[in-house]
């Protein structure tokens, strides 16, 4: 229903990991590879990075699609950041919530977006709702799925539960309402991302040491991407990358080997 993409690596444009690659998230609004629901996301889009120093991300959304906004073309060529998240959204009621429903969600300093749907929304959620405080609810930025499932995420974080595990946990008390329920999603902090493939597409690029980008779908065609498998956990950094099935255990990111170097950017 959408796609999505987070980095973290060197400092550099917004476009040129948005814009500038052959099949860019720009490119995959109206033309996505591997989108396996959907054929166009052009009922939104965002964009939310870090800035040195500043623990919160700032975001750039809007309802439109993604390549009518020249405000975002001047905005993705002139700013800078080594850590980001961005998505384009293809509504699964077009028009709902309008701005307020496109990725990526924030709160602090966390990023998140999801891919997916969860069919029978909302009913299909009512048996998880007492599991969230009243002003959580009420605090939803938009009525949706997706922001629904934001707010459980929250929650575990915000309780102190690590970004893989809030991720799984909520996922697998998604899936157990609700059990075809499409739930790829994607968080960052800044320093981590965590994502998990569950139900559409999902690949890594890492240069251990320097760069790791996770997307929906590669936005080129070098080799070194790497498919993640479906129902699996993805949390990686800098550092490097940590795959699992989802449900098992994971401690972060797998260090880089002491003999890695930096490879030239993946632009």
């Amino acid at each position: 229903m959408c796609r999505h993409l987070a980095c973290l690596g060197p400092e550099e444009p917004l476009g040129r990991l948005l814009v500038e690659p052959g099949h860019s998230l720009y490119r995959q609004s109206w033309a996505p590879r591997r989108q396996r629901y959907g054929t166009v996301n052009a009922d939104g889009f965002g964009v939310g990075w870090y800035a040195a120093g500043d623990p919160q991300p700032a975001r750039y959304r809007r309802a439109g699609p993604i390549w009518a906004d020249q405000s975002f073309a001047d905005l993705a060529r002139v700013v800078r950041t080594g850590a980001l998240l961005a998505a384009v959204r293809d509504a699964t009621l077009a028009g709902a919530d309008a701005e307020a429903a496109a990725a990526p969600f924030a709160a602090g300093r966390w990023l998140f977006s999801h891919n997916g749907a969860i069919p029978g929304w909302p009913q299909a959620m009512a048996s998880l709702v007492p599991l969230l405080p009243p002003v959580d609810l009420l605090s939803m930025e938009a009525r949706t799925d997706s922001a629904f499932v934001w707010a459980l995420v929250l929650h575990r974080l915000r309780s102190g539960t690590p970004l893989g595990p809030a991720l799984a946990e909520t996922v697998l008390q998604i899936a157990e309402a609700a059990p075809a329920a499409r739930l790829n999603l994607l968080l960052t902090d800044g320093e981590t991302i965590a994502a998990t493939a569950w139900g559409d597409s999902l690949s890594h690029f890492s240069e251990p040491g320097r760069r790791i980008v996770v997307a929906s779908e590669p936005y080129d065609d070098d080799p070194r991407w790497q498919e993640v498998p479906d129902r699996t956990l993805l949390v990686a950094s800098r550092r490097g990358v940590t795959l699992a099935p989802v449900g098992t255990p994971v401690d972060g990111p797998v260090e880089a080997p002491a003999s890695a170097s930096p490879k030239e950017p993946c632009t």
